[in-house]
């Protein structure tokens, strides 16, 4: 996107910290969100003393630490939620399905921020939030995308266009692999791109 702008052999300038995800999902599924937390805002102190601009949790389900790694530093944390509600504001669309980890569909961090913008959120039954949750820790986050789990999504994603959702946001980062825009009957946000688009704009201007 920023050679896009610039032009010539432009290129982004980016910090990159790699945790070690396993980690990150042990205490994920143990709740200890005050280690993750913890975790976070060590890397984000890091990478601001290294000199960054700006800050982006490069994974959905992290959001729900923003508020704390955002206190830990005096840089601005480009939240992905945020982003993304802007941008379904802008389609005026104002019913959503939401899929992600159970994390990302169950807690309040993501659909806060779509009702500040006027947005329902409209999430699966319990047993497609365990069939997606499953997916994308034991299939998508290990390089796996098989076309059944394909066919799921699909199938649940056209029962929540029938409960009044407009769109879908793909709340992992995973997702957009597994499912394209002429896949599914409603729009989708891609919610990888439309943080970096965040990032870019924030960047340049």
């Amino acid at each position: 996107m920023v050679n896009q702008q610039l032009g010539g052999v432009h290129s982004c300038k980016m910090l990159m910290y790699s945790v070690d995800f396993e980690e990150v999902k042990q205490l994920t599924f143990a709740n200890n969100w005050n280690a993750i937390a913890a975790m976070m805002s060590d890397v984000a102190a890091r990478l601001e003393t290294a000199g960054a601009d700006c800050l982006l949790l490069g994974a959905n389900t992290m959001h729900n630490v923003a508020d704390q790694v955002q206190a830990a530093v005096r840089i601005p944390l480009i939240h992905i939620a945020s982003a993304t509600a802007l941008e379904i504001s802008k389609q005026q669309i104002n019913s959503v399905a939401l899929l992600g980890t159970r994390y990302t569909m169950q807690m309040d961090f993501y659909k806060s921020k779509l009702k500040e913008k006027g947005i329902d959120t409209i999430i699966p039954a319990e047993e497609d939030i365990e069939f997606i949750n499953h997916i994308i820790y034991e299939e998508m986050g290990k390089g796996i995308f098989l076309a059944e789990s394909k066919a799921r999504i699909i199938s649940i994603i056209n029962g929540l266009k029938l409960q009044g959702a407009r769109g879908v946001i793909l709340g992992c980062t995973e997702l957009p692999i597994l499912i394209k825009q002429e896949d599914i009957p409603i729009p989708s946000f891609d919610t990888t791109l439309i943080h970096v688009k965040a990032a870019v704009e924030f960047a340049l201007s």
